[in-house]
């Protein structure tokens, strides 16, 4: 049995470039976190957006560069979210601590929350040079780098060790999310901190 077609995109032609991009973005966004890269097309991404197919490729010349975009922007929100948070407890490496962990867990506990976007999508491709691996590498090593400079300020004996284990603590509980809410995200994530400074 054929499948039918979708609708043809009608496109704004008066949308400012800027906008028509945004467009873009965000509606494959939505698709991508709740459905996941692998089962959604570029059509769907344009009769969803009300773009022109050649539009899209204009400013995603590729579905991969278009997987990228997204996860940049969601690992760019995320940095600024951490930010934010680490300005206001300067000098206080044990407050930013918790109050990182603390938001963390919000938003792993809020409505429609599906898993982390940048774990999610790279698990969809093996191939280690996809866009999308990088991506996710790169988060990694960051989530590291910035838990390690907490560790350092604390005088922690192994910061490195601490931010290893407590990076391994938020991947898994950015991943679980949803069988963590009876006990809640943030808890949860406060526990093991409490757990591994006390054994450092």
């Amino acid at each position: 049995m054929s499948r039918p077609s979708l609708p043809l995109a009608r496109e704004r032609t008066d949308a400012p470039v800027t906008d028509v991009r945004e467009r873009l973005l965000r509606t494959a966004g939505e698709l991508f976190y709740r459905e996941g890269t692998r089962a959604v097309g570029v059509d769907l991404v344009v009769a969803r957006s009300g773009v022109a197919k050649t539009t899209l490729y204009r400013h995603f010349p590729s579905k991969d560069d278009l997987i990228e975009a997204f996860l940049r922007r969601e690992d760019e929100d995320f940095w600024q979210q951490w930010d934010q948070v680490a300005a206001a407890h300067p000098g206080a490496p044990e407050q930013e601590l918790e109050a990182q962990l603390q938001w963390i867990g919000d938003r792993i506990a809020r409505p429609g929350y599906r898993g982390c976007p940048q774990i999610n999508i790279a698990a969809e491709y093996s191939n280690e040079s996809h866009p999308a691996r990088k991506v996710a590498a790169a988060h990694k090593a960051e989530l590291r780098r910035r838990l390690g400079t907490i560790a350092r300020v604390m005088n922690l004996t192994d910061p490195d060790g601490f931010a290893l284990k407590m990076s391994i603590v938020v991947d898994g509980a950015l991943s679980s999310g949803r069988a963590l809410h009876g006990e809640g995200p943030a808890r949860f994530l406060h526990s093991f901190a409490r757990t591994l400074l006390g054994a450092g």
